[in-house]
Formats: structure tokens, C-alpha cells, sequence
């Protein structure tokens, strides 16, 4: 592998490993502050996807269905989480599998409905639409580097709001212990709420900015669930830097698989999670 070819491998596996983090860092936070296993979260980066289709074709613009696409799914974030999710914090864990299971068969029959079940393309904006060259005949997609600036300039958002704001503030005293912090006036319900919310909004605008690249289909969201619980797991369960940096490790093991071991890739990133699991059972940074 030539230098160009390893730059652009690289390259692919960090925008891999940045996507991967915005599903991942949801998930844990959800579980992490609330508790909750959501096997349904794949199905916000589906509803993400089929919103950037929509609402790109409805405004004429993809950044402005990403804004639109993220406040929508905020709303739904909040909305489901009143409804549903708020009923099964105390509830056990296979409860609340079941919930979330079965979610995903019906936001899979509202999509069949809504959008139908054709595989569609989102059109990657003119501005974006050129390539850096890197050799006379190789070169990289400004859309790639463009979705990269997307999820790092997130994963900074996310982490001056859970480290430097009030909010944060109480979103870690909730997640440290709950009972404590509604004993000292913290509105447990509205960050559980928010929290939730947020995770929604991160699933949804990672599925935006996915779909140009990766098409928009049925059951998409199912594909993406188990790579983003192999995140968890690895990162370990509630930590939002585990997430990172195992979604970092994830994307260079699966780019670089696929490219000089393909006979092997589809185990890599298990393989990958056997090993830290024995060495480091609570995956490598504890909540």
C-alpha cells in the first residue's frame, strides 16, 4: 500500500470512527443516565436518513434539511421519551428490550408507510461536491472531510456541554446518583428527558449527513446497531471518551481490515472486543 492509498484508508476510517462515535456517544448516554437498553436506537439514524431525503428534496437544500431534520427529531425525542421510555427507567432491563424490540418493527411498518420501501439517493451539495487530489489519479471527496468537520465539531459541542455548562452539571450529579440529585432540586425527569432527547438528535443528524454516501433504505438502522453496541462495549458502558476512542479503534480496524485482511474483516472488530473485554471486563474507561 502506497503512501496516497494508506492517506486515504486513514482518512475513510477516521470519518468511519467519527460517525460511529455520534451513534455510540446517544447510546451510552442514554444507558449510562438513564439505564435503558434501546435496542431502537439504530432506528433514529434510519429516521434521520429518510428525513435528510425528504426534506432536502422539500427545501431544495441538504444543510438546511439537516437544521430542519434536527429539530424535528429533538421533538421526537422528547415526545417518545414522555410517552414511553420515561414508564421503564425503574422497569428491568428485559422490559425494557422488549419495549425498544418491538419499536423497531414499528418505526420499520411507519417508514414502509411514510416513505414506502424503494432505496433512494440524497445528492451531496455543489459546494461539497469536489475531490482533493492526492496523486495524478487518486483523490478525496470534500463531502467526507466536510461529514469528519460535522461529528468533530459535535464531539466538542457535547463535551464543553456535559463539562463546562450548569446543565452538564446536572447530567453528570443524575447519572452519579439520581435519588441524591432530586433530593438537592434537580429536575431528574427534565434531564432524563433532555438526555434522551439528545441522543435522538445525535443518532438522527449522523444518519443526515450519512445518507449522500451511504443511500437511504429499509432496515438501515439495523445494521448500524450492533457495530454502535460493540462501541459501548469496548469504550465501556456510560463513558462518553470510551466511546470516542473506541469508535476511533473500531473505524481504523474495520477500514484497514477490509482493505488487507478482507478474508478475515468481518471478524476483526469482534475479535477487537473479545480482547479488551479480557483484559478490562468494564471496557477501557469506567462512566
Amino acid at each position: 500500500m502506497d503512501l496516497a492509498n494508506f492517506l486515504i484508508q486513514l482518512l475513510n476510517s477516521v470519518q468511519y470512527g467519527l460517525l460511529l462515535f455520534m451513534l455510540a456517544a446517544g447510546l451510552t448516554l442514554i444507558f449510562g443516565i438513564m439505564g435503558v437498553v434501546n435496542l431502537a436506537h439504530g432506528s433514529f439514524y434510519m429516521l434521520g436518513a429518510y428525513l435528510a431525503w425528504s426534506l432536502s428534496a422539500y427545501f431544495g437544500s441538504l444543510t438546511l434539511a439537516i437544521l430542519g431534520g434536527a429539530a424535528l427529531s429533538a421533538i421526537f425525542g422528547l415526545a417518545l421519551e414522555w410517552l414511553l421510555f420515561r414508564h421503564f427507567y425503574q422497569r428491568d432491563h428485559l422490559d425494557q428490550v422488549l419495549l425498544t424490540f418491538g419499536l423497531i418493527y414499528i418505526f420499520e411498518e411507519l417508514r414502509s408507510i411514510l416513505w414506502g420501501d424503494d432505496v433512494h439517493g440524497v445528492a451531496i451539495p455543489e459546494l461539497l461536491g469536489a475531490s482533493i487530489p492526492l496523486t495524478d489519479n487518486l483523490s478525496y471527496p470534500v463531502y467526507r472531510l466536510f461529514m469528519s468537520g460535522v461529528c468533530i465539531a459535535l464531539a466538542v459541542g457535547l463535551y464543553l456541554l456535559i463539562s463546562k455548562t450548569r446543565l452538564g452539571m446536572k447530567i453528570r450529579a443524575g447519572a452519579f446518583n439520581h435519588d441524591m440529585a432530586g433530593a438537592l432540586g434537580i429536575n431528574i425527569k427534565l434531564i432524563h428527558a433532555v438526555v434522551f432527547a439528545l441522543g435522538v438528535t445525535l443518532a438522527a443528524v449522523a444518519g443526515m449527513i450519512a445518507a449522500p454516501i451511504a443511500s437511504v433504505y429499509p432496515n438501515m438502522g439495523s445494521q448500524v446497531l450492533i457495530m454502535c453496541f460493540v462501541v459501548v462495549v469496548i469504550g465501556g458502558i456510560g463513558s462518553v471518551r470510551g466511546a470516542l476512542i473506541s469508535a476511533l479503534l473500531v473505524g481504523l480496524v474495520d477500514t484497514f481490515g477490509k482493505v488487507l485482511l478482507p478474508q478475515v474483516a468481518g471478524m476483526l472488530v469482534y475479535m477487537l472486543m473479545a480482547a479488551v473485554l479480557l483484559w478490562k471486563p468494564e471496557g477501557l474507561f469506567k462512566q
